[in-house]
């Protein structure tokens, strides 16, 4: 498995809140257990404490995306280092008992939990994951969801770089508003259009010259 892989965990953390909305899902032991998902190892570790230790890493993993997302590359790096520094990780070679058709392991480089708290654990993994899609992919390749009010965290792996919405219902939902938006300023120019005529026609009949016309 890539390491690039547990950049998940900084994703589902970020989303686990949309303050746009007034909206945080991260208010119980149950609610950081679930974004462990399969891990439930680390999950058990979680206390009381850690729903707002939490948080915190929360709050500074979206700056690390609202940095790269505003185009400030130095201060994402930054920002990111510095949880990496806080949270360092323990990388430790594993098979997980899966085997090839030979009967070999599978071997590959495994980020192992840390021992003292489901906060530690999980902020360490979150970090490196993120820390290894930024230097592989590039900082471009984190964003925030452009159809307001989401602005839900997303890693960019398309090919060519032009992914804007953290999912397609944000992207349909944002189609649908633009071409509304089009229609509403194409129905304003045809209404304005038609005035215009109305008006010239009105001159016309009643043999008035137009406004600034010569003699």
């Amino acid at each position: 498995m890539e390491l690039a892989y547990y950049s998940d965990y900084a994703v589902r953390l970020v989303n686990s809140e949309e303050p746009a909305r007034g909206k945080d899902s991260l208010t119980s032991v149950d609610a950081v257990r679930a974004l462990f998902g399969a891990n439930q190892s680390a999950a058990r570790r979680t206390t009381d404490a850690d729903v707002t230790r939490f948080r915190s890493v929360r709050a500074r993993l979206r700056a690390v995306f609202e940095a790269a997302n505003d185009g400030d590359e130095t201060l994402a790096v930054d920002l990111l280092n510095s949880l990496l520094l806080e949270f360092p990780v323990s990388p430790q070679i594993s098979g997980h008992d899966h085997r090839d058709d030979d009967g070999r392991p599978l071997w590959h480089m495994h980020l192992a939990d840390h021992p003292s708290n489901a906060t530690a654990g999980y902020a360490a993994i979150a970090a490196m994951g993120l820390a290894f899609h930024l230097t592989e992919h590039g900082v471009d390749r984190l964003g925030l969801c452009e159809a307001g009010p989401c602005r839900n965290a997303y890693l960019d792996t398309s090919t060519n770089r032009s992914r804007r919405y953290c999912s397609d219902r944000c992207a349909t939902r944002a189609n649908v508003a633009a071409y509304r938006a089009r229609k509403r300023v194409e129905a304003d120019r045809s209404a304005s259009t038609g005035r215009t005529a109305e008006n010239a026609q009105r001159t016309s009949a009643s043999g008035e010259r137009p406004a600034g016309s010569g003699r």
